[in-house]
């Protein structure tokens, strides 16, 4: 029986050749053409093609709609010109890093034609626990039983993602100490806002800037340009070892962060640092209600795709009885949305009162027997410390060097920095 296809290389100079390939090709049924990329996933939806034909050249061909694509068991292959296939930075580079895997130059023959569609359909698309496309797209039971997580390879950089439930009990304060900390240890950091709801990391560093560092490098990951060099541009130095990605200037922005270009952007980022610390919003509500408009975006999927893709989430709740209860909820929700990643529980603004003589062994038997997690830092209530850095635009580390709350996020720097591998 052979393998239905979608076929979209409308404009193409080498169309009408690929069109008389194709046709002739054994195995394979092409049952429709498509003229652009929304034609495409249209025709997928209805479930007619197992596999996609398309020119590297397509209109707004995207990483969003691969995922899409891969999401509903649909295998994608990419034709090139023959004249620029193995050229480097050239369209097989994009491509692939749009996740398509099957490039072809557009002069295949027939058979070999058939051979690589049979082949990537039979093979099925990556598993993954982060495809996301417009809807969440699990893994389902079976594949979650072979599915294997990557080991962490010698020498790719290492990813934290600090997160904590509502009411602000300060992520945005955690992350941009903790990765100026690691930076004055002289490990090259790289500190992302990625929080839709309205991220402050550039206006806690003195970087009243309208760009967003990090949807520019969005908009590169969707269209395949991104690598190391270019998301370093988009990048800001504010200090000899911490690159900064600033975030959205208003939440209303929150669609130019599709998870497809996130993980992209992660991906990216361990190459271009040791460590990089991520700053992200409160809700990982993954919206089950409305999953069938699968090409609908999803304002937490940015978030969800980060703790999916980090090596240690770090959850930071405040040293109180409201905030310790959202911290514990907060604990065993981060373990049903990614289950099989590292948490680290930091305790903010401690402080006597309301927690007893002794809120850190209140908040540490509270975790311990609620939670089963002990935590791995108790930062101290200082607010004179962190009023003065936000004045002057700067790090505690710059702004409040003798301060508890300081040393404290040195303590806490240091035990990450155990954990990195050495070159």
């Amino acid at each position: 029986m052979s393998i239905p296809v979608l076929l979209a290389v409308t404009g193409a100079p080498w169309e009408a050749d690929v069109v008389q390939r194709t046709e002739r090709a054994p195995g394979i049924k092409v049952v429709r053409r498509c003229v652009d990329i929304a034609d495409v996933m249209a025709a997928a939806a209805s479930g007619q093609a197992r596999a996609v034909l398309l020119a590297d050249a397509l209109a707004r061909l995207s990483s969003d709609a691969v995922a899409a694509l891969h999401a509903r068991g649909i295998a994608v292959l990419a034709l090139v010109d023959p004249t620029e296939t193995g050229a480097p930075f050239g369209p097989e580079d994009r491509l692939s890093r749009m996740g398509i895997e099957r490039i072809l130059p557009a002069d295949v023959s027939p058979t070999d034609l058939g051979r690589a569609v049979t082949e990537a359909v039979e093979s099925g698309p990556e598993i993954s626990t982060a495809h996301f496309s417009g809807g969440f797209v699990p893994l389902t039971p079976e594949s979650a039983v072979n599915y294997d997580p990557p080991p962490y390879s010698q020498g790719a950089g290492r990813m934290i993602a600090v997160w904590g439930p509502t009411g602000a009990p300060g992520r945005t304060t955690v992350a941009v100490n903790l990765a100026s900390e690691l930076a004055v240890k002289g490990v090259p950091t790289l500190l992302a806002d990625a929080d839709v709801y309205g991220g402050t990391v550039a206006q806690m560093l003195g970087m009243l800037d309208e760009t967003s560092g990090l949807a520019a490098a969005a908009r590169s990951a969707s269209n395949g340009s991104l690598d190391m060099i270019t998301l370093a541009r988009y990048a800001r130095q504010v200090a000899p070892h911490l690159l900064v990605l600033t975030g959205l200037s208003r939440a209303d922005r929150w669609t130019e962060l599709r998870p497809a270009a996130i993980e992209a952007i992660w991906s990216t980022a361990r190459e271009l640092a040791p460590v990089t610390v991520v700053d992200v919003g409160f809700c990982i509500e993954t919206d089950e209600e409305i999953s069938f408009d699968s090409l609908a975006p999803r304002r937490n999927g940015a978030t969800v795709a980060t703790l999916e893709q980090a090596d240690e989430v770090m959850i930071v709740g405040t040293a109180d009885p409201v905030g310790l209860t959202r911290l514990i909820r907060a604990v065993h929700e981060v373990r049903t949305v990614v289950p099989s990643t590292n948490v680290r529980v930091v305790v903010n603004r401690l402080r006597s009162g309301a927690l007893g003589g002794a809120p850190g062994a209140a908040a540490a038997e509270a975790l311990g027997q609620y939670a089963g997690i002990e935590p791995a830092a108790l930062l101290p209530y200082d607010l004179n410390a962190v009023d003065t850095a936000m004045s002057h635009g700067r790090s505690l580390a710059e702004a409040a060097k003798s301060s508890k709350l300081r040393k404290a996020f040195q303590q806490l720097a240091a035990t990450v920095v155990k954990h990195l591998v050495p070159a």
